[in-house]
């Protein structure tokens, strides 16, 4: 059988443009012989809606235009299945069976995930009694995204108390519209998922996920498809729209998975393209210190959206070295980005004289040091405002766990590229972007990080070295292990206590940052949500 997968990129809310998008993947479909079509999960509305499908005329537009793409099979014998809200006794995240230009069957979502970055027990009711669909001579089984995501052993989630795969087995095809998000590693999860439950089908499998950023989140596409016996048949690219043909009796092949910093690189430039975009943003500035964050950000900004669309800013203080100056005016110049320099020792000083007799007789302390943050987010918000560029913060994730950044600072801006990246995976980034020539300075990757808040300041003066820190936080943070068990691991217990402490008092502060982009299974953000005002202090 060939089958027609329509890896698209869905807009949330472009409900007009989305039921464009699919009605070319079946006119694709048609021309190239295919029998089935698929295309994502709600790929009519674009997911995640969120609290969108909770507007009535939203989800009327949507059938409307379910209807208008159902149109778009006449005179052919496809079948297309594609995802859209639908009201069934309640709002169902639901698949449309489209054949003969009419919309022949629909079928429900039977498990709503409702953990981590997912919250669909929220909007939707659940299928509770799965069956098969026949249309055109074929027998189908469609699942919808988490349907395939109760396999012991492999699926990380919740559990469920049926089993649409069981179910549905035995058909001639069993198809999945998903919209499941990136983080790294999860290519190959999936993949092993595919095959398991093709198995568990004793059917072809195929698997067809939505691609793009849609806020924090960056789907990565992947499509797969696997035959009856678990071999796998094709595997689509990654982070990128792809149209194109299985045949669920064709060869097998052996997918190679791309290096960890390919695959996080890849979405962060697709993060970082498809927010600006979809936000109305063309251009963006970054500040540009000189160290390793801001570099790397910048080459990402580069590759989502031109260097001719970048513009970096330069804001030497009272304690900034010229070797930082130096260092952001020649990675500027290596990427083509118009590069600007904007001093803050003159507004830090106006800030201290300002301040000066609410102060008297205190000592300096980090208020000191902050000012000169706050007074490069002035800088970087005005330029921002006045040009309408999206400003891109440059904050990694070990640093926004543990509060070592400026509210009003440095976490000014719309979008966190770095929020999700440890600062040792930065190192590990930046180093790949440089495997086959010098883009970011070698003395940006070799000196000790530094914020320059103060004379002769690095990093470690107040964090622990960044292979450790970053080692307690992935298991605290990611792997939600215990103090016990952490220690256990090989960590000082004191320097667990205190790490976990920070990361705890400055959940306020991750609050009000910027949206960061998703790249690790758990991310700051919609995927951890912890209480602001709570006592509990483990250990």
């Amino acid at each position: 059988m060939r089958v027609c997968i329509g890896q698209i990129a869905p807009i949330v809310g472009d409900v007009s443009g989305n039921g464009a998008r699919c009605r070319e993947v079946i006119a694709r479909a048609i021309a190239g012989g295919a029998r089935v079509a698929l295309m994502p999960e709600l790929a009519i509305c674009g997911y995640p809606p969120r609290d969108l499908v909770a507007r009535e005329d939203l989800v009327r537009a949507c059938r409307a235009e379910a209807e208008a793409v159902a149109a778009a099979t006449a005179g052919s014998d496809l079948v297309a299945i594609f995802g859209a809200p639908w009201e069934a006794g309640g709002l169902r995240n639901s698949a449309v069976i489209a054949h003969g230009g009419e919309i022949v069957a629909v079928r429900h979502k039977a498990l709503l995930p409702t953990y981590d970055v997912f919250d669909e027990g929220r909007y939707f009711v659940p299928e509770t009694a799965p069956r098969r669909v026949a249309v055109g001579g074929l027998t189908l089984a469609v699942t919808v995204c988490e349907d395939l995501w109760n396999e012991p052993g492999i699926a990380p989630g919740q559990r469920y108390a049926i089993d649409p795969v069981a179910r549905l087995a035995g058909s001639d095809l069993m198809v999945n519209l998903s919209a499941s998000p990136f983080h790294a590693g999860k290519t190959a999860v999936r993949r092993t998922l595919v095959q398991a439950q093709a198995l568990q089908a004793r059917a072809p499998l195929v698997y067809c996920n939505q691609v793009g950023g849609n806020d924090e989140l960056v789907f990565d596409g992947a499509s797969l498809a696997a035959d009856a016996e678990g071999n796998i048949l094709a595997q689509f690219p990654q982070f990128e729209e792809h149209v194109g043909f299985i045949e669920t009796d064709g060869p097998v092949m052996e997918p190679q998975d791309p290096p960890f910093e390919e695959e996080v690189l890849g979405a962060l430039t697709l993060g970082v393209r498809d927010y600006a975009a979809r936000c109305g943003f063309k251009q963006a500035v970054v500040g540009l210190s000189g160290g390793i964050d801001s570099a790397l950000v910048l080459c990402i900004a580069v590759r989502a959206l031109g260097a001719e669309n970048c513009l970096a800013i330069g804001m030497p203080g009272p304690f900034s070295s010229q070797g930082s100056v130096d260092d952001a005016r020649a990675l500027a110049a290596t990427l083509g980005v118009r590069f600007e320099i904007v001093p803050i020792t003159g507004i830090h000083a106006q800030y201290l004289a300002t301040l000066a007799p609410m102060f008297s007789g205190r000592a300096a302390d980090v208020t000191e040091e902050n000012l000169q943050a706050r007074a490069r987010g002035g800088v970087l918000m005005a330029i921002s405002n006045k040009f309408g560029h999206l400003l891109l913060t440059t904050g990694n994730k070990s640093e926004v766990a543990v509060g070592y950044c400026t509210l009003y600072g440095d976490m000014c801006g719309g979008l966190a590229v770095l929020a999700d990246v440890f600062k040792t995976d930065v190192y590990r980034l930046s180093a790949w972007i440089n495997r086959q020539g010098v883009v970011i300075p070698r003395a940006t990757l070799e000196k000790p990080p530094s914020a320059e808040l103060a004379p002769n300041q690095t990093d470690q003066d107040s964090l622990p070295p960044y292979a450790v820190l970053d080692g307690i936080l992935r298991l605290y943070v990611e792997e939600q292990r215990s103090v016990g068990e952490i220690v256990a691991a090989g960590f000082d217990a004191m320097l667990v206590k205190r790490v976990i402490g920070l990361v705890v008092r400055s959940e306020y502060k991750r609050w009000q940052a910027a949206p960061g982009l998703r790249v690790t299974s758990k991310a700051f953000g919609g995927g951890r949500r912890m209480p602001l005002a709570q006592r509990w202090r483990e250990g």
